[in-house]
């Protein structure tokens, strides 16, 4: 068995360059211009999550809504209470729990959700386009990792 020589190790200097959050983050900046770029109606991301995730699971409450789409219980109020307003989405109390509010998308939401799955399509494409179709489908798979 051979014992390295502790002296012998490198020291590798902080590189704010080749940092995994400092990466991220100027990935999502190239992202968010990307979306903005491709997405109608003023939504913010995580108001496009929201419709989106309703337009595939259905009605639901507002916290169910908030986890489908990965939010905290105050984002997902501010985001709700945003869509209302555009008239996106309306909330009507539960049948089975009158205490629970359910959260749907208005005819309005409804006719928007095409528009917004293939702007979404178009985001992811443009956002991945540096990376070949190989390298596309890992860092997918790594980015699923992550979360």
């Amino acid at each position: 068995m051979t014992i390295a020589d502790p002296g012998a190790a490198e020291t590798e200097t902080y590189r704010l360059d080749a940092q995994a959050g400092y990466l991220l983050r100027l990935a999502n900046q190239r992202h968010a211009a990307i979306f903005q770029n491709h997405v109608a109606a003023g939504l913010t991301p995580t108001q496009f999550s929201a419709l989106v995730r309703l337009a595939e699971h259905g009605a639901c409450s507002q916290n169910q809504l908030g986890r489908l789409a990965a939010m905290d219980i105050a984002t997902i109020k501010g985001v709700v209470d945003r869509l209302r307003q555009k008239g996106f989405v309306t909330t009507a109390p539960s049948r089975d729990d009158k205490r629970r509010h359910l959260v749907s998308l208005t005819e309005a939401g409804q006719a928007l959700i095409g528009e917004l799955q293939a702007a979404g399509q178009r985001i992811t494409e443009e956002t991945l386009a540096p990376l070949s179709a190989s390298e596309q489908k890992s860092f997918l798979r790594l980015l699923k990792k992550l979360t």
